[in-house]
């Protein structure tokens, strides 16, 4: 298995100090950081397929963090989102927390604190890296079957029997067999679980 690739910690702090200590300490530990004054300019970012964590500060000038916390979301789906604040209380941290939020810290952050959760954030997103290109295996095995190799699939997957899946159908048991051979093949599997695991990875009904 090759690598996985270095990460990338994203800060969202309107207050400059605060970007650029978080910062010096981050990079001192060997993690490359890119730093955002809002919201906004985070989301411009293109796409990246690298683990990583969101440093956000709940309160912006402009903007709520909390209120923006879906849309990074959407975004970045294997990122976590650690909230930062001066402000916090234990209402706002328990709705971060519900919504998805990894972690929540309080201004001023203790370094080791800081280093800690952002530790434990890169490798929660190692871990949703590793489903995600997974996920994207199964399905792009999935695409290299026919509308009727996949409806086969479909009848495998519910447990029916090859002579069944022919009477379901209206067609001979040694096309079916025929069909299943070729999923076989397509998929890379030597076995029906196998089969099945890739096909639920891809959401197939």
């Amino acid at each position: 298995m090759s690598e996985m690739p270095e990460s990338r910690i994203f800060i969202v702090d309107d207050d400059i100090s605060v970007c650029r200590g978080i910062s010096l300490l981050l990079n001192s530990a060997g993690y490359l950081v890119e730093t955002f004054e809002n919201v906004k300019d985070l989301l411009q970012v293109e796409d990246i397929n690298m683990p990583g964590c969101i440093l956000l500060d709940i309160f912006l000038e402009k903007e709520s963090g909390l209120e923006l916390q879906d849309a990074i979301k959407n975004k970045f789906r294997n990122i976590p989102i650690i909230f930062i604040t001066g402000h916090g209380d234990i209402p706002m941290s328990v709705q971060a927390l519900k919504k998805g939020a990894i972690n929540f810290l309080q201004k001023p952050v203790d370094d080791k604190d800081l280093l800690k959760a952002v530790d434990e954030a890169v490798k929660n997103s190692r871990v949703l890296l590793n489903l995600q290109m997974e996920t994207d295996r199964c399905k792009a095995l999935m695409e290299s079957l026919t509308p009727r190799e996949l409806e086969i699939l479909r009848f495998v997957k519910k447990g029916m029997l090859n002579k069944q899946i022919a009477s379901e159908l209206n067609i001979a048991e040694h096309t079916v067999k025929l069909h299943r051979g070729r999923i076989t093949e397509k998929l890379g599997v030597k076995s029906v679980p196998e089969m099945i695991y890739i096909a639920e990875r891809s959401n197939i009904d």
